[in-house]
């Protein structure tokens, strides 16, 4: 039995993503306890004929709620293989555990936020339970971990009630088992919202786990959500508590951190390391020799790598990889002397499902099926948000459509242009073919998928000059960030100009008429971009705010209204040729 039960009436809260109650800080920064929650992950057995004491770390990252096998397969020796889905990784995590007194389950980050609908309409329980099931111990935090809000991350920690649910008549959500860590976000008290680190011991020699994740996250979530929050350098913060606990006496440290790195060469397997590169490369570089490895996450992507005489890994995104991490402690130092890392795929193919987490699982999905069936609407064509040379997605274009038809009227906000981030669209929408008809049919999960957030729109005030400068913009981080644009709205930039003047102010055009700087005009945009999300601060100096709906109900409603809906015809930016 879970710890929540099933609930039908939360399912139709469509909305359900806001910042939850505060049930009281994690911790401070706690002394090295391996007490604390000791579980499998502590052994006083196994020692190898060299009297050193094996260790294997299972991890995962970037599940994402992926509660069932995703859509996406991985290919294995030139075949695409399914894979994925938490009753698989279930066996997996036991095989791989299977003749190894000494170790333990760990994650780096995302294991929650930006969820199938499944998880979504629970609020993310049934990941967090799920992933108690399969004995995760330590997990550092992931940007997306922030979705909901800080107090509502502490909610999936330490249990309790979701903001606006009754919880009179149910068995209340009891939270994490495993521990979430956060070295580096540190709350208005200066104090970490949750434990940076945990010391386990394995045939007596403690291991410490330094949970970190990437410095950025304030450019990437909603800042509403991270208010009072600061997110401090991730290399500093490895270092001054590796200090800790090389003086405490721990000498074997591993980094869970929700940062990583790219591939930049063909990967001979999906252990190869494919010449990566990204910002893990800086962050080791400029860690404490002390640190003896490195367990990562953000980018998707799978790699074992050895960097800085330090070995880094990735375990790819959706739970269809684990990486298996085997390490010899030396009882005489306490350190590590050796370490080997392997990804295998949680193939559906091989192992048989957990029993027990299979089904519980099928509850979840049978209960979620009323809000996921619901046909919102019928479309032409598969809709995709694949990008096109200038940016522009056909889904993207129909999304920034919905939010300003929701927004045009003079009283729901008089808005005249809309914008959306292209990082906000999480899936195309292929529709489902039936027969005897020549269009496909859409779903609420359909739908679901691809605007998964909750973001309301919002619109508000920008003067000609602003819109300039948002759209520049869009090239000022580590890579562009094209905004979908809707109906009416064009302009052109220059690929090979300088950054900060890409864009040509006389090819902004507003149905067919260029924007004066000085004059002013209603813009419409999620509240993520709104508050200044993904580097676009200009928005944050929007003035006269109204406040919208959701994003997904404004698509629905859209969908619904305008069926059949054709894609967009991606050809409102233009690229200077």
């Amino acid at each position: 039995m879970t710890k929540s039960r099933l609930y039908l009436v939360t399912l139709l809260v469509l909305a359900g993503f806001g910042v939850g109650v505060s049930t009281g800080c994690a911790g401070k920064q706690p002394v090295p306890d391996s007490a604390e929650r000791d579980g499998p992950g502590v052994s006083a057995e196994g020692r190898d004929a060299d009297g050193l004491v094996p260790l294997r770390i299972v991890a995962i990252n970037d599940l994402h709620g992926n509660l069932e096998a995703p859509a996406g397969t991985v290919v294995v020796d030139g075949e695409k293989v399914d894979a994925g889905g938490v009753a698989y990784i279930k066996s997996y995590v036991e095989k791989a555990r299977a003749g190894h007194p000494n170790s333990i389950v760990v994650a780096a980050g995302d294991l929650v936020g930006a969820t199938p609908l499944v998880s979504a309409v629970q609020h993310d329980e049934p990941t967090i339970e799920s992933l108690n099931k399969i004995g995760l111990e330590l997990s550092a935090v992931g940007n997306h971990e922030f979705d909901a809000g800080w107090q509502e991350l502490l909610r999936k920690q330490n249990g309790g009630c979701f903001e606006g649910d009754d919880c009179t008549d149910k068995e209340v959500f009891g939270g994490a088992d495993f521990d979430y860590l956060a070295a580096n976000v540190v709350g208005e008290d200066g104090e970490t919202i949750l434990p940076g680190y945990r010391v386990k011991e394995f045939g007596g020699i403690p291991v410490g786990f330094i949970g970190l994740v990437l410095e950025g996250t304030p450019k990437i979530v909603a800042p509403n959500s991270i208010r009072g929050l600061t997110f401090r350098n991730e290399a500093e913060v490895i270092n001054e508590v590796a200090a800790k606990l090389q003086a405490e006496g721990v000498e074997a440290i591993v980094v869970l951190i929700h940062e990583g790195g790219q591939p930049e060469t063909a990967q001979a397997s999906l252990s190869d390391c494919g010449d990566m590169r990204g910002p893990i490369v800086d962050i080791v570089k400029n860690s404490s020799k002390a640190v003896d490895l490195f367990i990562t996450g953000h980018t998707h992507r799978n790699y074992i790598c050895t960097v800085d005489e330090r070995l880094v890994t990735s375990a790819y995104s959706y739970g269809r990889i684990l990486t298996e991490v085997d390490v010899k402690l030396d009882p005489k130092t306490g350190d590590i002397v050796h370490k080997a890392g392997v990804n295998e795929v949680v193939r559906n193919d091989d192992l048989p499902a957990d029993v027990e987490l299979a089904a519980m699982v099928k509850g979840y999905v049978d209960s979620a099926a009323v809000v996921a069936n619901q046909p919102v609407g019928r479309i032409t064509a598969p809709i995709t948000r694949e990008q096109n040379e200038a940016g522009e997605s056909a889904l993207g274009d129909l999304i920034a459509d919905s939010q300003l038809v929701a927004t045009q009227a003079p009283d729901a906000g008089g808005a005249q242009i809309a914008f959306m981030n292209a990082g906000g669209i999480r899936e195309s929408v292929p529709g489902t073919v039936e027969e005897g008809s020549d269009t496909l049919s859409v779903t609420y999960a359909d739908m679901h998928r691809a605007l998964p957030f909750g973001n309301t729109v919002v619109t508000l005030t920008l003067t000609g000059a602003q819109i300039h400068r948002l759209l520049e913009q869009q090239w000022a981080g580590d890579f562009p960030k094209i905004l979908q644009v809707s109906k009416g709205f064009t302009y052109e930039f220059d690929p090979n100009g300088e950054i900060g003047s890409l864009v040509d102010p006389a090819s902004i055009k507003l149905n067919g008429l260029t924007l004066d700087p000085s004059g002013e005009y209603r813009v419409t945009v999620n509240g993520f971009l709104a508050s200044g999300g993904d580097g676009f601060t200009v928005l944050g100096e929007g003035t006269n705010k109204q406040v919208g709906p959701t994003a997904l109900d404004v698509a629905i409603d859209y969908f619904k209204k305008n069926t059949p809906v054709a894609p967009g015809p991606q050809d409102r930016i233009k690229v200077k040729k």
